[in-house]
């Protein structure tokens, strides 16, 4: 006779401390050898789009395809008692999407042939990483702006003077060149004076934002200027609390992506998303704070362009790094200098028709970080 699973979770009592486990950020399953769920946890939930109700006492073959590696995996562990890890492994149906993850199988002790699965995202991994890098060159940016502004500036002006001196003794035929020194200094100064903007260390000016209200000004000022034509997609969800953070430096954020959205390449009419979710689980360490910081909070910007050039992905937030003909690539670099000053994060993921940039951010601002 078959113990329904829910029977027999209960039977095994202590070996699923519910609270612990709906704790842990990677998605764990318990299967038997045929792949049937007998225990979900909160993060499973989010991992595979349905609640625990809907997973429990049904195969995992539901989820994802037959073929999938973890079946393979799970038929090892089955027939060996022992436990197999791998990562790497992409996992791919309608109902969960494209999961680069790692995954982890144990069998249960004394439980009869159940086996623990936990399925941890790398990708998550791998773009908090990136966030580090992120700082890194936000970093450097403001310490060469810091220079500029000392170096070039000065000099810059001497050289404007003196050509102004020297247009007034000079044949009208020649003024052509000294005004063509003047506007040529003034074009340098204008993109120091952007720079200075990474150099300003002065410590943000907080409050409680209602990221809504800040999104909604963007998409107004877009609709009205560089975004007219575009159409535009707002997903919210209305529960979420405020963000402490910015005002105007993050108006200044979500402009600068969906300017970026709005003039990338690509064929047919151009869509734009707004979205907001609140994602658990998602840590970053932040500099300076022993604990990791709560990322909750998460804004995405979506469009149907042609994606973001491979070529320069690994460097999209540098600075001077831009594939526009008149760009100056100190957009997405300051993006993540306001992002990073927030104590939040920036990702990314690009293919044709598709680029979603998300940007991560704390509830509450972690003390110790400007």
């Amino acid at each position: 006779m078959t113990v329904h699973p829910l029977k027999r979770t209960a039977a095994l009592g202590g070996q699923f401390p519910t609270a612990i486990l709906d704790s842990l950020s990677e998605a764990v399953v318990v299967v038997d050898a045929s792949g049937l769920i007998h225990y979900a946890n909160l993060s499973a939930e989010q991992f595979f789009g349905v609640g625990r109700a809907r997973l429990i006492a049904h195969p995992l073959s539901e989820f994802m395809p037959e073929d999938a590696p973890l079946f393979s995996l799970l038929e090892q562990v089955i027939a060996t008692g022992g436990a197999v890890a791998e990562n790497g492994v992409t996992l791919v149906s309608p109902r969960i999407g494209n999961r680069f993850c790692a995954l982890r199988l144990s069998p249960v002790v004394d439980s009869d042939g159940l086996v623990a699965v936990s399925l941890v995202e790398q990708t998550i991994a791998r773009n908090i990483d990136r966030q580090m890098s992120h700082r890194s060159a936000a970093r450097s940016v403001s310490a060469l702006a810091a220079m500029l502004a000392h170096e070039v500036k000065n000099p810059l002006s001497g050289i404007r003077g003196a050509a102004q001196l020297i247009e007034q003794s000079v044949a009208d035929s020649e003024r052509e060149l000294t005004r063509l020194i003047c506007e040529e200094t003034d074009r340098i100064v204008a993109l120091v004076d952007r720079m200075e903007a990474f150099a300003d260390g002065r410590p943000i000016e907080r409050g409680p934002i209602n990221i809504h209200q800040v999104l909604n000004h963007v998409r107004r000022i877009a609709q009205n200027g560089f975004g007219k034509g575009v159409r535009f997609i707002e997903t919210y969800d209305p529960s979420l609390p405020d963000v402490h953070g910015d005002r105007d430096q993050l108006i200044q954020v979500f402009l600068n992506l969906v300017k970026n959205a709005c003039e990338v390449p690509g064929d047919g009419d151009r869509e734009i998303e707004l979205s907001t979710a609140y994602r658990h689980g998602l840590r970053l360490a932040v500099p300076g704070q022993q604990a990791k910081v709560n990322l909750p909070l998460v804004v995405s910007v979506r469009d149907n362009g042609g994606g973001v050039p491979e070529e320069i992905r690994a460097h999209l937030f540098d600075a001077f790094v831009t594939n526009k003909p008149t760009g100056t690539g100190l957009g997405l670099a300051l993006v993540a200098k306001i992002i990073n000053d927030h104590g939040g994060a920036i990702e990314f993921e690009s293919e044709p028709g598709r680029t979603v940039f998300r940007v991560m951010l704390p509830l509450q601002f972690p003390q110790g970080t400007s």
